[in-house]
């Protein structure tokens, strides 16, 4: 349009429209961010509150009071024995239970969306079964020695389990379907060798052991833990959060994925490797944690939609606080014996999942 000719309708609506986007995405972006806020505000509050549940007398400001001589911002007298509870037992283990709900909350996402698979979560590949077998080997036939421990045991076995089934989805020819498949196969595989290995070599102590670790276990959980699943967590989500865009065209499909210019067989690699290698350090030190990254992302959805520029934090941060309150209910319930973790999500996540289905059901 030149200087002299007027301005038609179109243009303007095209112009306002125009003006209008920029100001749209900022308005999103500062509602995404103050929800980001809030939720870990809300997640805090959570830790410092179930820190206060068990049989020790602990209050919400011995908390703050210990947490503060920590860090060295105060010198308040305290408790020995409620710094060491606070310090040593219960603050590390509510931070891996964050990690860990928010880690395996975003496996299921990156997992449902590259799949297109809404019932996929971090287990569908077999890496929970390996890290099973793996933890196995370790502590009933002592393969690896003291060096190694239960949880570098599991650790191996995740990633070997993930390495089959990339090998198997190839050799199958590739594609998603192709490798939901493979992990079918390797979870089989795997779960069998666990079985025969216990069946075969354990007594009846080992089985016990091994069996309430298979469950999901916090128990003795240490600083260490807690800095090496914040680390892959973090990074992970950082990760994913790069390649939001990707999955929102992912949602309706690889072709049209590949016509927007997105490397569809880099991309799901990168993810699908991510994926495993969060899930592997997480069952590696907490055990297998069942429904999770199946659950939680159709919880995020509902709250704040499909687009995961949202979704990736909304599920990050309500898989932290869904499993910091399971732990410390898990941790209460049949005090002083604590209830494996992994059955306290199945008991919560399996009735929600229900709930889900019945609403999704209903819109249909």
């Amino acid at each position: 349009m030149t200087s002299g000719e007027p301005v038609t309708s179109g243009d303007t609506v095209t112009a306002s429209e125009t003006t209008r986007r920029p100001a749209s995405r900022a308005r999103r972006a500062t509602i995404t961010g103050l929800l980001v806020v809030a939720g870990v505000v809300l997640l805090l509050v959570s830790v410092g509150v179930a820190i206060t549940l068990g049989p020790a007398d602990i209050l919400l400001v011995n908390v703050r009071d210990i947490v503060a001589n920590h860090l060295g911002f105060t010198d308040i007298p305290v408790k020995l024995s409620k710094d060491a509870i606070v310090w040593e037992e219960r603050l590390p283990r509510a931070f891996v239970a964050a990690a860990c709900g928010a880690g395996l909350g975003l496996c299921g996402v990156i997992m449902q969306s590259l799949l297109r698979n809404p019932l996929a979560d971090p287990f569908i590949l077999g890496i929970s079964s390996g890290a099973s077998t793996g933890a196995v080997a370790i502590g009933i036939l002592g393969l690896g020695g003291a060096s190694i421990g239960l949880s570098g045991g599991a650790f191996i076995g995740a990633l070997v389990a993930f390495g089959l089934v990339l090998l198997l989805s190839r050799l199958s020819g590739g594609g998603t379907d192709r490798v939901v498949l493979a992990g079918v196969a390797s979870t089989q595989l795997f779960s069998a060798l666990t079985s025969l290995i216990i069946f075969a070599f354990a007594d009846s102590d080992e089985t016990r052991g091994v069996m309430f670790w298979l469950l999901g276990s916090l128990e003795g959980v240490r600083w260490d833990d807690v800095a090496l699943c914040a680390i892959v967590v973090v990074a992970g989500s950082i990760l994913c959060l790069r390649y939001a865009h990707a999955l929102d065209a992912f949602a309706f499909g690889e072709d049209v994925a590949a016509s927007l210019g997105i490397h569809v067989a880099r991309t799901r690699a990168i993810l699908l490797i991510a994926t495993a290698l969060i899930t592997a350090t997480l069952v590696s030190v907490a055990g297998a944690i069942g429904f999770v990254g199946l659950v939680l992302p159709h919880a995020a959805r509902l709250l704040v939609g499909p687009r995961h520029g949202r979704l990736i934090p909304a599920t990050a941060i309500i898989g932290a606080i869904f499993m910091v309150w399971v732990d410390a209910g898990s941790r209460v319930a049949f005090s002083p014996t604590p209830l494996p973790v992994g059955v306290g999500t199945a008991l919560v996540g399996v009735p929600v999942f229900i709930g889900l289905l019945a609403r999704r059901r209903r819109r249909a």
